[in-house]
């Protein structure tokens, strides 16, 4: 069709925007996801780790690994302190979920960061398998962490006029 002559492409509707900003919060909500994933799964390896069973997920944290051994060396009062220490260090993955998604870029990248942290320390325990699945849930992440910058864009073109602004 003819664009009214005037040569130049038609401004995108308000329905076309909307629809993109719906899949930018996706994506974002998305990659935020796999924190939460991190700390839940992480809680569920304890736990197992703590029955005695032999079986645990990639998903999981190097540190909760190393909380485990020493529980398990430290006897029966060790139990609750694995707990209470892996169940800290899974809360602190919940905030990264809770912040990044927002569209919090601090909340990806420090939780990136201690994320990859965690991976180097899975190297020291041969464990290949975690260190390629932290290597592919990083990937995610960042994946997400790219689309933050257009839905802030995207949620600005959004904002009614006269809306108030909303620092982040």
């Amino acid at each position: 069709m003819s664009s009214g002559g005037f040569g130049a492409a038609q401004a995108p509707s308000l329905n076309n925007v909307i629809e993109q900003k719906l899949r930018a919060e996706n994506i974002v909500k998305a990659g935020a996801g796999w924190f939460l994933w991190v700390a839940g799964l992480s809680m569920v390896n304890s736990i197992l780790s703590l029955s005695g069973s032999g079986f645990r997920f990639i998903f999981g944290l190097g540190i909760a690994q190393i909380v485990d051994a020493l529980a398990h060396q430290a006897g029966s009062s060790g139990f609750a302190l694995d707990l209470i220490i892996n169940g800290f260090v899974a809360g602190i993955f919940v905030v990264f979920w809770n912040f990044a998604r927002q569209g919090q870029n601090w909340a990806f990248l420090v939780g990136m960061a201690l994320y990859a942290v965690d991976g180097l320390i899975l190297i020291t325990f041969k464990d290949f398998l975690g260190v390629a699945f932290h290597g592919y849930v990083l990937f995610r992440i960042y994946s997400a962490m790219k689309v933050v910058p257009i839905l802030h864009r995207l949620q600005q073109a959004t904002a009614p006029a006269g809306a108030p602004i909303e620092p982040r």
